[in-house]
């Protein structure tokens, strides 16, 4: 499937191109051996599966996308417990990481490059979207839940892990969260980074309005907390912090309105 040019993407979809493809794509292309070798675990503590079960049980026959699929290590999980993945990601650096781990580790499944608002399949093609820090924060959440909702069956699942309305909140310009509330959640969406890239949050009773409007009913949302000697790679927030308050957080809802 023809990725759309940069052209004709939205501004924020362009900028956030141009920002992983030119600087952030590395680290993560670095670590993606390591985690298509790993077995399930989630967000930037690692937490096990077991522990945090994101994906369904019996994944066998399921057809699931992931948006915002990044190097495609969740995508490899499902296509190894029986599921039938798609990966899209508006990074070409991050799909060519992707495609070198299919390779390696002889596990196949299609991957488009392109804007996860916008995904080039028809309605009811699948019956679990999934976004693990992709287009949670990356995308539109206007543009790319209605979207998910378009993708999904009657019936089907959305599941997204994002960082946590406390986290955004206590996120200074640069460096790592504090104990000081350094933006309004009044108006919370659309964030300007200083790189040049753009990623967005939804309040809590927003992105609830918005879920039920696109003919979702919320199941779950779980505030996650790491172990206690959890390592993590990433060090915008340190491990003091998000023992005592949530660094992230899951939502989990199922679409059951088909109009």
């Amino acid at each position: 499937m023809a990725d759309r040019s940069a052209d004709e993407l939205p501004e924020h979809a362009r900028r956030n191109r141009e920002v992983w493809d030119s600087e952030l794509s590395a680290g993560f292309a670095a670590r993606a051996r390591k985690q298509w070798a790993a077995d399930p675990h989630w967000g930037i503590w690692a937490v096990p599966q077991t522990d945090l079960p994101l994906l369904p049980s019996d994944l066998a026959g399921k057809d699931v996308v992931e948006l915002g699929c990044g190097t495609a290590y969740v995508s490899s999980w499902i296509a190894r417990s029986g599921g039938q993945p798609v990966g899209i990601d508006n990074s070409e650096r991050q799909l060519a990481a992707a495609r070198a781990m299919q390779n390696e580790f002889n596990v196949h499944f299609p991957l488009l490059h392109g804007n996860a608002e916008q995904v080039p399949y028809p309605d009811s093609s699948f019956d679990l979207a999934i976004s693990e820090h992709g287009a949670a924060a990356w995308c539109d959440p206007y543009r790319w839940i209605p979207e998910a909702a378009r993708l999904l069956r009657p019936g089907g699942e959305l599941v997204f892990l994002r960082s946590s309305e406390l986290l955004v909140l206590c996120m200074p310009d640069e460096g790592r969260a504090d104990r000081v509330l350094r933006r309004p959640q009044f108006g919370l969406s659309r964030i300007e980074h200083s790189n040049g890239a753009v990623t967005f949050h939804l309040p809590h009773g927003p992105m609830i309005q918005l879920l039920r409007q696109c003919g979702f009913v919320v199941e779950d949302l779980q505030e996650v907390r790491p172990a206690q000697n959890a390592p993590t790679e990433f060090d915008y927030v340190d491990l003091d912090w998000a023992r005592q308050w949530p660094s992230e957080e899951v939502w989990k809802a199922r679409r059951i309105d088909a109009g």
